[in-house]
């Protein structure tokens, strides 16, 4: 069985990989459709990891760690079906029945239950997330929490954030 270990190329051509069956790959788009031709995952190429900051690097989020496609797919297909399912007006109903503060685990754990999903199925966490930063955006919420830890100097990592409706003005 051939090895198809993608790798970037430094060199005078530019952005360039090189798979470990002996092709020279021409740009990023090229690696990533012969990485999804030998059934490795098109986001990390197959390496397992994902590079979220220079020097910093986890597990490929599209394959889970992975390296190959078939999770990718999954994990794809989960997150446009946790789209899907986990909308705005269900998180946005969920905020509103807490008084006080709110942590993401337990807007995830109350949408997660109140759906009837079971725990790992979906990425409900990510999703809940994802909403919430919106509607924190929106003015509709408000952050609580400090960063847990700082990643270089601009990049700051919360574990488990909490946050409150933001209060109205005359009430």
């Amino acid at each position: 069985m051939t090895e198809h270990a993608i790798s970037p190329q430094t060199g005078i051509l530019g952005d360039t990989f090189a798979c470990g069956c002996g092709v020279i790959l021409g740009g990023r788009m090229s690696a990533e459709l012969h990485a999804a031709e030998n059934g490795l995952c098109s986001a990390c190429l197959g390496s397992t990891e994902e590079e979220v900051a220079p020097g910093l690097n986890r597990p490929c989020t599209s394959c889970a760690g992975s390296g190959r496609r078939r999770e990718q797919v999954n994990w794809q297909l989960a997150h446009a079906e946790a789209e899907h399912l986990i909308t705005m007006t269900v998180v946005r109903g969920v905020v509103a029945g807490f008084d006080g503060p709110f942590r993401l685990s337990e807007v995830a754990d109350t949408v997660r239950n109140g759906l009837g999903l079971p725990a790992g199925r979906l990425p409900v966490g990510p999703r809940v997330r994802d909403l919430l930063l919106q509607l924190q955006a929106a003015g509709e919420i408000t952050m609580l929490s400090a960063p847990d830890e700082m990643v270089g100097t601009d990049m700051v990592l919360y574990r488990d954030p909490q946050w409150q409706r933001a209060r109205t003005l005359g009430l």
